[in-house]
């Protein structure tokens, strides 16, 4: 029954839109756990989420299944200094994951966690003359689903110590409407916008460690490679490299400290390099340049620069029942404006969070079971910049925060 769960709840997350942009194209964290600890979760252990955080500690998490969703709610708004402002009208996401574990014995586990990614869910309606904010017309806005299947077996290489690895599955489905504007700089118009949904799949892989090195300090470290996804034919004239949008390279060192046995620090570094995948992280002003107009391999981009987030969290045991946590993260945005027509391409990709604050618990049953309630604040931050004089010059503002709420139940088998 709870196997025939888990294949429902995939189905149930490959039909879910994804809208996180809370550390550019990233969640703050994945399970309920590390999200009420702002993602400090590299040298954790307690849930089956490692095909997203770190495969190594499916080694030590035992035999168990986690269903988890968040509801997601992002809050952006643009403005722009003769054109006015307006917001987007897509503020509502629901996320799910889930993860399952099994050991083979004392010193071997196999595992799957199903995640989903994304950070470029807008719409911003056109204004009263049937323009939207680019100069395209009727409503502005991208809608981008990726989900990530991950497959995962850990060893342990020693009693304390373990080496895992994940195959990343992936597959993304895209839209963008109301960029008839941009068709001046595109190299192919027609590929452009308001196509439809287009698809792709992908694939990649993270690998990790974990070693408890004395009684009370674990640390942990994962890397993964980028996840090579097809193009998408429908907007090749959208994204640089002929439609090509793939998930970047990142990786994560981390350390948990049980300081005493009811109270344990945990502290992440994380690194995404987003200037590795042309279509996020090729300048915006490429435009003007040979070679620069939009898909092509040198087009134009997002701009976004490589982030470093540093997570912070607590976790402390009020009883036998009752597990208390707190977090706190902060990453430079990824795009502060200072390029001409940076500010102006994000408007449909408002990834500008910096600073994160959580909350969380666990709850165990009298049966072992798990329920787990986890809060993330995003605080408000906005990036402003220079508009083209061919787009009617200007400044360009965008301001976002973010708050979501999720619900976790665990099963230990």
């Amino acid at each position: 029954m709870k196997l025939t769960r888990v294949f429902a709840f995939m189905a149930l997350a490959g039909l879910a839109g994804s809208a996180f942009a809370t550390n550019g194209m990233f969640s703050h964290g994945y399970g309920m756990k590390s999200k009420g600890m702002a993602g400090a979760s590299t040298a954790s252990s307690d849930d089956a989420f490692f095909g997203a955080n770190n495969p190594a500690a499916a080694a030590f998490a035992g035999n168990r299944l986690d269903l988890g969703v968040d509801l997601f709610s992002p809050r952006r708004d643009t403005s722009h200094t003769t054109f006015g402002s307006v917001d987007s009208e897509a503020n509502y996401f629901l996320i799910p994951e889930f993860g399952y574990n099994r050991m083979l014995g004392e010193n071997v586990a196999l595992g799957v966690t199903v995640y989903g990614q994304g950070g470029m869910n807008t719409d911003y309606p056109a204004f009263a003359n049937g323009f939207n904010s680019l100069g395209g017309s009727g409503a502005l806005g991208v809608d981008l689903m990726q989900l990530i299947i991950a497959p995962t077996a850990a060893f342990k290489v020693a009693p304390n110590h373990s080496i895992g690895i994940s195959p990343l599955l992936g597959y993304q489905k895209f839209a963008a409407t109301g960029l008839q504007g941009f068709a001046g700089i595109s190299s192919d118009g027609t590929a452009l916008t308001n196509q439809g949904n287009d698809d792709a799949y992908g694939y990649g892989v993270r690998i990790g460690y974990m070693g408890k090195i004395t009684p009370t300090v674990t640390i942990g470290a994962a890397y993964s490679t980028k996840v090579d996804f097809q193009e998408f034919d429908k907007y090749k004239g959208l994204f640089a490299e002929q439609g090509d949008l793939d998930l970047p390279e990142n990786y994560n060192l981390g350390v948990a400290w049980d300081v005493t046995p009811a109270l344990k620090l945990a502290a992440d570094y994380q690194r995404i390099n987003y200037s590795g995948v042309a279509a996020i992280g090729n300048p915006s002003s490429n435009y003007a340049i040979p070679g620069g107009a939009m898909g092509l391999d040198n087009g134009a981009g997002f701009g976004w620069a490589d982030m470093d987030i540093w997570k912070l969290g607590v976790e402390y045991k009020l009883n036998q029942q009752m597990v208390l946590r707190a977090g706190y993260s902060y990453g430079d945005s990824p795009i502060d404006g200072t390029e001409t027509a940076e500010a102006t391409f994000n408007i449909i990709a408002p990834g500008v969070i910096e600073h994160h604050l959580t909350l969380g618990m666990t709850y165990t049953t009298a049966s072992g079971d798990e329920m787990t309630v986890a809060y993330m604040h995003g605080f408000e931050n906005d990036v402003s910049g220079n508009r083209p004089a061919g787009f009617g010059g200007g400044v360009d503002t965008t301001t976002m925060y973010q708050n979501s709420l999720g619900f976790q139940y665990s099963w230990k088998m």
